[in-house]
């Protein structure tokens, strides 16, 4: 049996400029594997351990939180969704400033927007807290809370493509990405052609249709300005709203649109 290569990489948490990652990334590429092992680090050198690495500073953790995988609870009646959300409520209702949260995949038992809607209200209550987070997630949307706020950090998983395949290079790099490849995986594990094809065509109508992360940068968008007005913006308004159309001759009305056009110009 051949194994590849291990692939080393850093991790970098503190309690103020990077204490939440957002971790996107492939399905395959190793999300879950750098999430898990920097969970059991902590714990091997907080018990005294030496760990594999060539440096390591690690402060002061009181707990360590994760929830991780799918599973149900059939003798107590809890579906899978179930599990996962008592396992969340119970970090929300327990974790302190001082304690390391891992969290895979939060959302994905449910529909896509309630889904999506409870990952980004997680998403914002734990980067209040300061707890440092590792949050690996297949929706690409979260990806906008780093410009929100100060301490979220965006982090992928590399890959390459390379000849219509893809490599998956297991390195962990600053930044984000919009592509989990999930039906290039799909092929991998033998999934007929007819179906891989029929997937593709199936997701570029869904994307073209559906762009929910359009939909939210506009609207962060809109409360930026609504917070924040442009002032040459407002200067167009009130050019506007002080016309008197009743007595505006024609070349006033040109000169009027000549001037506004003129502002605009300066902001494009």
């Amino acid at each position: 049996m051949t194994t590849d290569a291990f692939v080393p990489n850093d991790t970098f948490l503190d309690c103020e400029e990077d204490h939440f990652i957002i971790l996107t990334g492939p399905n395959m590429a190793g999300k879950s594997t750098y999430i898990r092992q920097t969970a059991i680090l902590v714990i091997l050198a907080q018990m005294g351990s030496y760990i594999p690495a060539k440096s390591a500073a690690i402060g002061t953790i009181d707990k360590v939180f994760t929830r991780i995988g799918a599973h149900d609870d059939i003798s107590k009646g809890q579906s899978t969704f179930m599990v996962e959300m008592n396992e969340t409520a119970d970090i929300l209702n327990n974790l302190t400033d001082r304690s390391l949260i891992i969290l895979d995949e939060i959302g994905r038992g449910t529909s896509t927007y309630d889904g999506l809607s409870l990952a980004w209200a997680i998403a914002e209550y734990l980067q209040k807290t300061k707890a440092r987070t590792l949050f690996a997630t297949h929706y690409h949307e979260l990806i906008t809370l780093a410009d929100k706020f100060k301490g979220v950090k965006n982090y992928n998983v590399a890959v390459k493509e390379w000849k219509d395949e893809i490599i998956f290079l297991h390195k962990i790099i600053p930044g984000s990405t919009d592509d989990s490849y999930g039906i290039y995986v799909a092929k991998l594990a033998g999934i007929p052609k007819e179906v891989i094809g029929r997937s593709k065509n199936i997701l570029t109508q869904l994307e073209l249709k559906n762009d929910v992360k359009g939909k939210i940068d506009a609207e962060s968008q809109l409360s930026l300005f609504a917070q924040k007005a442009d002032p040459v913006l407002e200067k167009i308004k009130e050019t506007l709203k002080a016309l008197d159309i009743n007595n505006l001759t024609p070349i006033e009305a040109l000169n009027k649109i000549q001037e506004m056009k003129n502002n605009v110009k300066r902001i494009t």
